[in-house]
Formats: structure tokens, sequence, C-alpha cells
């Protein structure tokens, strides 16, 4: 079964600007604890209808290495806000490779001040438990609050495929991601890389214009390993390499 495309997001920006901190908006009850760096607080929790409650009781189970990084990143905008005192808002958009990821957030990429001066952060979520079927990419999107008188020149955003870097702010950068989600792959024949290298025929899947993590089951192949990861797209093929299923695991 297809899944449909949903849209997740971070709002409720106000109630995560602080004096003099900065704090991360993203869904309720997304992880914390990651690589800390100058500039950047423990996260604050916000999103539509979000309400504080009891907080629960502590535990020594890391759920942090759940998260992976989003597939790609669209756009990543930092704002100014006109209102004093200044501060800078950055606003990042990526694309989930399939329904179910939850909690979006943007955390440092390393710890420790940046040499170049700019923020180096990854776009993350929490990935689906169980397998999804390839419907088609899903927007999501997270933002991050600066502190008033940070001394970041830039930001850079890194998703699982690709990055993009603000080099100023305020500014923007988008990218086009000219990738097929293999939301119609089904029935259609497999072209392995290589082996077709005139235009996108009708009926015909070209490697080249897949996702780079992907694995290909064809019907001799057994399959090893039971790891799951989310990020890779999984097609299965039948003699004549005609795609019987895609799916994200």
């Amino acid at each position: 079964m297809r899944a449909t495309v949903q849209r997740l997001s971070i709002v409720a920006l106000a109630a995560a600007i602080q004096a003099g901190a900065i704090g991360f908006a993203f869904a309720q009850n997304a992880p914390p604890a990651h690589p800390s760096i100058p500039g950047v607080a423990p996260p604050s929790y916000s999103g539509p209808g979000w309400a504080p409650e009891e907080e629960p009781p502590p535990t020594t189970e890391d759920t942090s290495s759940t998260d992976l990084p989003v597939l790609y990143v669209t756009s990543v905008e930092i704002l100014r806000t006109s209102a004093e005192p200044e501060v800078d808002i950055a606003r990042v958009t990526g694309l989930a490779a399939s329904e179910g990821w939850s909690a979006p957030q943007l955390v440092p990429t390393y710890a420790g001040k940046p040499f170049d001066g700019v923020l180096d952060l990854e776009l993350i979520a929490t990935p689906p438990s169980a397998s999804e079927d390839a419907g088609g990419f899903v927007p999501i999107s997270a933002v991050l609050v600066l502190e008033e008188g940070h001394q970041f020149k830039g930001v850079r955003v890194r998703g699982a495929e690709n990055a993009i870097a603000v080099k100023q702010i305020p500014g923007s950068g988008r990218m086009t991601i000219n990738v097929n989600d293999c939301g119609n792959c089904v029935g259609k024949r497999f072209a392995p890389e290589g082996s077709m290298q005139q235009q996108p025929q009708s009926g015909v899947i070209r490697q080249e214009d897949l996702p780079k993590h992907l694995r290909i089951v064809k019907a001799s192949d057994g399959i090893e390993g039971a790891e799951s990861e989310p990020d890779r797209l999984t097609l299965i093929l039948d003699d004549d390499n005609t795609i019987l299923q895609a799916f994200w695991e």
C-alpha cells in the first residue's frame, strides 16, 4: 500500500526564543543530548497544541542513537528579527525518505567551536519503527534560534545525501532534488547503472536516477543481515528485472 505524503513541521518560534539562550524548536518528546558547541544550549520543545507535561522518571536508556539524518536538505534560511534585541533564526526544510519520520531537529555535527565560523548542523529525525513502502518523499522541517551576539558567520546543514551552506547571516540557500523517489517504481523494469545511457524511457527506472543508498535484491539473491536502515531504498526484482516491491527499511 502506498503511503500518502504528509508534512511535518516545527512551529511556534516564540516559545523557543529566550533571552541570552539558544534553543532547538522541534516536536514534543524529541531525544535530548547531542554534541555540544559554543552558542548552542540544550533544546526546548514547542509545537502545535504542545503543553508541558510531567517529566518522566530518569532512564538509563540512550534514545539519541535512534535518530538519523533526514535524506535531503532542500532549504536553509537564516532570518533576523526586526525587534530588539535582534535574534537570528535558522529555518531548515528537507525531505524524509518516507512517512513515519518524527521529531525533526537540528543538532551540531561535531563538538567545539567551528574553525571557519560556520555553524555545522545536521537535520535529523526519529525514523519509522518498521519498513515503509516507497510512496514518495515527505517534507519535513525544523528551526534553530541563535542567541543575541553569537559569533557565527554562517550555517551549514547536512542531510544523509546532501548539504546546503549559507555563508552570511541573514541569508538563504536552496537546492532542487532531482531524484526519483520511486513512488511509481513497482511494475517497471530496473536498469542497472551504466546499462542505459540515453534519456529515461517510459516503464524503465534507471539506477542513476535513484537515491545513492540503494539495495537491489535479484530473483536469485538471498538477503544478508537484519539491521534496519530506514534511509536505504530496497528494490525486489523478478527474473527480468521488473520491480516487484520498493520500500525503505
